[in-house]
């Protein structure tokens, strides 16, 4: 629902709630009126009765039918006379009580109707007898004033009564429009929160905004969740002397695994991330048994999210190399078994950002190796596949390589082309690099030309030692008080391990030259897969499968690598498509001897003399696979 939808439907709901205290209100005041119907007194009213100028005269006039209406039976009437004189005999005149009439028949104010008035009353033979002697004066102001009439009670009832039913039929009319308008307003809020229909629910759920808000949401709960961190610990409470259990061990931290992913596929690349000490990178191959799903996946795994992949990358073909970018946090490269090269964003959904075409410009064949050479301000993506190429690619146009390399050697029998497996670069070196390939032999390459050396395959030196394809190669970081980045590890299908030192490249061979391994490490019982330098130890390394610690599920190991900050953890990658992340503790950590321990070595170890054993172990300082 909307948020405008939203504001409509409480401002009905406001309204609706107005209506029902006004009616509220109403009822009150209805009751209230019941309960006092007088006018507020606290009694029935008293009518207020003024003394009209015409009672006095009504008064006499009563008493004088009276006298006449007495003597009626004896003397008769005399109609023709109006005069109260003429009409009673026996009664005085008027002039002899002191009042005057007036033309128009009114009685003179000026009289004075006193005792005598009453004493010629009773002589006359009337019954009248004024026990109240009053004396009343008229005047002309008194005769002109307002007079107030009287109301009944009977009359103020009914005119109540009539405007208390009007009153009471304005308000069922007020109860009436108000109790509508509360249910229409009432069935319009039922409409707004009606039951969804399931079709209807099924867009919404499937809405893309919706999926991505809950995407991101249940990422941070599940962050929160796997937070190791001792919440309730007492710091006031000492910690055991004797350091930590995990001291000198090799742990397994965990191991990421989502059956929707996973399922069916292996892991054939990992990498960690350079900005993102807790992200690494793992890519899969295809799925036989799920024809619908993408044949290749890259998966983006978090340290603190260990039940799902924290960005999921599609691919249509099987995804044999990956990399982070070190100078891109947000960006994937990825090398296909099609031979293109994708990128892709976590900005972005899970299709590839760019791609290159399939076309003859770039690889045709698979792309087994590629790495990231330069600096931030410039920087290639250099990639290598089985038909010999090897291209140079800008990151932000995959359209068609910078440049392109073919590796060719004359000593090849049947064709000149190089199958390349596997590269690297030393380190501070971005022209000259050293490929492994399917024939077992290492070879150096230039990208460009330089003195005494042209672009392209040493022709002059070949490294010879391997009886099977090299599947890894990896020369030796540039830390430390002692340079040993001339010196690169191999590994192979053949069971072996083998210790090369690079020829200079200022000295280049003229003429054919075969250099051999310094030491061959024969430990391992099967395929070794991957071989890699520790970042910081000088003479601790790290082979697929290993020797004396069990990884995964028994099954075969493929890919490892060792994470950017310390190197204290190392992420394996296994044909279960699990990938296992494992903490090797304090080995990580070198003393200051172990570089000049690691040069007495290999100065034994070039010259014969002590350090070397026969059953392929360098027990002064190097440490084969553990």
């Amino acid at each position: 629902m909307s948020s405008d939808r939203r504001k409509e439907i409480e401002a009905k709901r406001a309204k609706l709630e107005e209506l029902r205290e006004a009616r509220n209100r109403r009822s009150k005041l209805k009751n209230a009126d019941t309960a006092t119907p007088g006018s507020g007194s606290g009694g029935p009213s008293t009518p207020r009765r003024s003394v009209a100028t015409g009672d006095v005269g009504d008064f006499i006039n009563s008493i004088f039918r009276e006298s006449k209406a007495a003597g009626a039976g004896s003397s008769g009437r005399n109609s023709g006379d109006v005069t109260p004189s003429s009409s009673i005999p026996g009664t005085p005149s008027m002039s002899h009580l002191g009042l005057s009439v007036s033309q128009s028949g009114r009685l003179s104010r000026q009289s004075d109707f006193s005792s005598s008035a009453a004493t010629t009353l009773a002589n006359s033979g009337t019954d009248i007898v004024m026990d109240r002697k009053e004396r009343v004066i008229y005047s002309k102001s008194v005769q002109t004033m307002e007079v107030e009439t009287e109301t009944s009670p009977g009359v103020d009832d009914d005119l109540r009564q009539r405007l208390l039913k009007e009153r009471d039929a304005e308000n069922e009319a007020l109860e009436r429009e108000l109790e509508a308008e509360s249910v229409k307003l009432d069935e319009e809020i039922e409409q707004e929160i009606r039951e969804i229909p399931p079709e209807e629910l099924a867009g919404i759920l499937a809405a893309p905004e919706l999926l991505e808000f809950v995407d991101r949401t249940t990422k941070i709960f599940h962050r929160a969740l796997n937070d190791r961190y001792d919440y309730i610990r007492d710091y006031r409470v000492g910690t055991e002397a004797g350091g930590d259990e995990s001291e000198g061990r090799v742990k397994r931290v965990c191991e990421f695994w989502d059956e929707r992913y996973g399922k069916n596929r292996s892991i054939t690349d990992v990498d960690w991330s350079l900005q993102y000490p807790e992200l690494s990178v793992a890519s899969y191959n295809k799925n036989p048994a799920a024809l619908n799903e993408p044949d290749g996946i890259v998966a983006v795994w978090n340290l603190h999210l260990l039940e799902r992949p924290e960005f999921v990358f599609h691919s249509q073909s099987d995804v044999l190399s990956v990399t982070f970018s070190p100078f891109h946090s947000n960006l994937v490269f990825g090398g296909t078994y099609s031979g293109q090269i994708l990128l892709w964003d976590n900005r972005s959904k899970h299709l590839p950002v760019l791609k290159t075409p399939l076309s003859a410009a770039g690889h045709t064949h698979p792309v087994y190796s590629m790495q990231m050479v330069g600096t931030q301000n410039a920087h290639n993506l250099i990639t290598c596949s089985t038909d010999g190429t090897v291209c140079s690619w800008l990151v932000d146009m995959l359209a068609q390589p910078q440049e392109t390399l073919e590796l060719i050697h004359a000593g090849h029998n049947k064709t000149g082309e190089v199958a390349v497996t596997t590269l690297d670069f030393p380190d501070n070196e971005t022209t000259a690099f050293w490929v492994g390939t399917e024939e077992g032999n290492v070879y150096q390459a230039n990208r460009y030309d330089r003195a005494g050396a042209k672009a392209g395959l040493n022709q002059y030196d070949v490294y010879k030692g391997h009886a099977g394809p090299v599947m890894g190669l990896h020369f030796h970081p540039l830390v430390g008080s002692v340079d040993f980045s001339d010196l690169f590890l191999t590994s192979s299908v053949d069971w072996t391990v083998k210790l090369w030192r690079s020829k200079s490249l200022a000295k280049p061979s003229t003429g054919p030259n075969v250099v051999s391994p310094l030491y061959s490490f024969d430990e391992a019982d099967d395929y070794v897969y991957d071989v890699k330098w520790h970042p910081q130890h000088p003479a601790l390394f790290g082979t697929v499968p290993l020797d004396s610690t069990t990884a995964g599920s028994g099954r075969a190991i493929n890919k490892l690598q060792w994470d950017h900050k310390d190197g204290r953890r190392v992420a394996l990658g296994g044909s279960d498509g699990k990938l296992y992340v494992y903490d090797i503790g304090d080995l990580a950590l070198p003393k200051e001897s172990e570089w000049n321990e690691l040069q007495k070595t290999i100065s034994g170890i070039s010259g014969g003399g002590p350090g070397v054993q026969t059953n392929g172990t360098a027990t002064d300082g190097i440490v084969a696979g553990r």
